[in-house]
């Protein structure tokens, strides 16, 4: 089970992920750039998660691993099920390299939650983005 969220301050603007991967105890903030809009982070994030758990599990046994994620971006959740067509480009993109990621588990799953239940995910942003502004006002 793991937990997404991608924040960006501005729409665009300095833009973070946050990965709460449950079943392992792990989790992840980073920032991943000035010029990002909200959805933008929300499929990084998940990009992210797909990743970081092939790494953590080793790439040989991911393949037995069915994988719930839980998204509070109803959007981008209804993109990846399929719901909802894929306008944009740049999202375009995003959803092939998911869907290549996809093929190196046993399963995966997209499910929307509410922002409340997503909360370990939304620190991890806020704190990635938090830290970056520090960063800067230091200099």
């Amino acid at each position: 089970m793991v937990y997404t969220d991608g924040g960006s301050r501005g729409n665009p603007g300095p833009a973070a992920v946050g990965v709460w991967i449950e079943t392992l105890g792990k989790k992840y903030g980073e920032y991943i750039g000035d010029n990002r809009t909200n959805n933008e982070a929300e499929y990084e994030a998940l990009i992210f998660a797909l990743k970081k758990i092939k790494q953590l599990v080793g790439k040989d046994k991911t393949k037995t691993k069915q994988v719930e994620c839980y998204l509070d971006s109803e959007l981008v959740v209804k993109q990846l099920n399929h719901e909802y067509k894929l306008k944009d480009e740049r999202i375009q993109d995003y959803f092939i390299e998911i869907w290549n990621l996809m093929l190196d588990f046993g399963g995966v799953t997209f499910t929307h939650v509410l922002r409340e239940k997503n909360k370990v995910a939304d620190a991890m942003v806020n704190e990635a983005l938090d830290a970056k502004a520090n960063q800067g006002s230091l200099i």
